[in-house]
């Protein structure tokens, strides 16, 4: 995948996204969900309230892993895209274990099955060993320790969208992806605050 397919808006990318492969410590996965978020205009997006030293990553240049710690125990990764220094996100919801299995059960080994192992945004990077220390890795560099990997687009057909899962605000927005029928995509549960989002963001342009 080169730089200007990274550098569509986030709704655009999220799509591309799909069956795309993540590869990191031993470990390669087939990307089934995803997550669109859109900077300043998106109230559910990490840079809605502008830029910190947490979100610096979502800024650019696009093709960046941005990770970000959740709950005091868990981590979560987003690849950017975007333009520089106009932020925005895919957050990776769920992936198909596609090598490394062994590795990846041995770094979930409480998964119920091989399914569950990338299921859930925090279950897909514990499987592929992302930590923190991998915030800011450049995911089209040969070498780097987290690779994204192109492939042939997903059927129009096989793609489905809808609400984003357990956000706060933005909740209703249509921003989530996944291929239907795959045994990895996660559950959705619906997030709070009901009638503070109940419409698409208004995005720029």
């Amino acid at each position: 995948m080169t730089l200007l397919d990274l550098a569509a808006d986030p709704v655009t990318t999220a799509r591309r996204l799909l069956g795309c492969t993540l590869a990191a410590n031993g470990v390669t996965a087939r990307i089934t969900e995803v997550e669109a978020y859109w900077g300043a205009a998106d109230p559910a997006s990490h840079c809605y309230r502008g830029r910190t030293p947490r979100n610096e990553i979502m800024f650019g240049p696009a093709g960046r892993l941005y990770v970000y710690f959740v709950y005091g125990m868990h981590f979560c990764a987003n690849v950017v895209c975007l333009t520089d220094g106009d932020p925005g996100a895919v957050l990776l919801r769920a992936a198909e274990i596609t090598d490394g299995l062994d590795q990846a059960r041995a770094n979930r080994p409480t998964a119920k099955s091989d399914a569950d192992l990338g299921r859930g945004p925090a279950n897909l990077c514990t499987a592929l060993g992302i930590t923190r220390g991998h915030n800011g890795a450049d995911l089209l560099t040969p070498g780097s320790p987290v690779r994204l990997t192109a492939a042939p687009a997903v059927a129009d057909d096989l793609v489905e969208a809808g609400p984003r899962v357990g956000v706060a605000v933005g909740m209703d927005t249509p921003w989530r992806f996944w291929i239907r029928g795959e045994p990895s995509v996660s559950a959705y549960r619906r997030g709070g605050k009901r009638r503070q989002a109940s419409s698409t963001p208004r995005i720029p342009g």
